[in-house]
């Protein structure tokens, strides 16, 4: 049978490992326990599940104090360190995921059209139609001189590709915005942990003292006492 105790908040019997010992707790979240239920004390045992929504009440309440209010994002951070939760995404797979056929189409077109590739390859095809014009055909082929239809080839390529070079580089914000509110949500993340660290260990060095001063008590107790049975020994 599990072992139970009361929980001095909820006075509801929970098994042990669902519980938490009132000295166990780092003291901002004690001082938050205190001042709402003021029954508790460092023997007293807690759910921890209590501990939990006011740990993230304490988060809220740094966030908003460093800050002056939280927004979606800060609540995200919250949320994800109350759930454990790694919160650095994938980024590209999570936004080209919703990509449609069109949009994937205009990146790849918009890539190749920002490349050597495509400047070599449009060199090349303009050199053989116009060599192809003037000496093959004699002037007097599909586009003589002065190539009134390539102008107008070359006219209708640079009114289409700005366009789909604009969408691309609409998405690319997109993903630089995203990227920027990933990093934000890291450091702000890091920084609530670190702070939280350094709680557990301010906790965990005035748990320690107090143990080694109750251990130096009872050693200076027990040197007494040897001395007193050394002193009735002579007598």
């Amino acid at each position: 049978m599990k072992e139970t105790k009361k929980c001095a908040i909820s006075n509801v019997d929970l098994p042990i490992n669902q519980l938490i010992l009132g000295s166990s707790i780092v003291q901002p979240i004690k001082e938050i326990i205190k001042k709402r239920y003021p029954v508790f004390t460092n023997e007293s045992w807690i759910d921890l599940k209590i501990v939990h929504k006011l740990r993230k009440e304490y988060l809220e309440n740094l966030v908003r104090n460093e800050l002056g209010e939280i927004h979606t994002l800060e609540q995200e951070v919250v949320d994800a360190i109350q759930a454990n939760e790694i919160i650095t995404e994938k980024l590209n797979l999570e936004i080209e995921k919703n990509y449609t056929f069109g949009e994937k189409l205009s990146d790849k077109i918009a890539e190749f059209g920002g490349s050597w590739r495509f400047i070599i390859s449009f060199l090349f095809f303009m050199f053989v139609w116009i060599v192809s014009n003037i000496l093959f055909l004699t002037n007097k082929g599909f586009d003589p001189y002065p190539f009134i239809l390539l102008n107008l080839i070359l006219s209708c390529l640079a009114a289409l590709q700005a366009p789909i070079i604009m969408m691309s580089q609409n998405r690319q914000e997109i993903k630089d915005r995203k990227r920027a509110e990933n990093d934000y949500k890291t450091n702000l993340k890091a920084e609530l942990e670190i702070r939280q660290l350094h709680d557990k260990i301010d906790h965990l060095i005035s748990h320690q003292n107090k143990k080694i001063m109750e251990i130096q008590e009872l050693q200076t107790d027990y040197l007494n006492e040897l001395v007193n049975i050394h002193r009735s020994n002579k007598k």
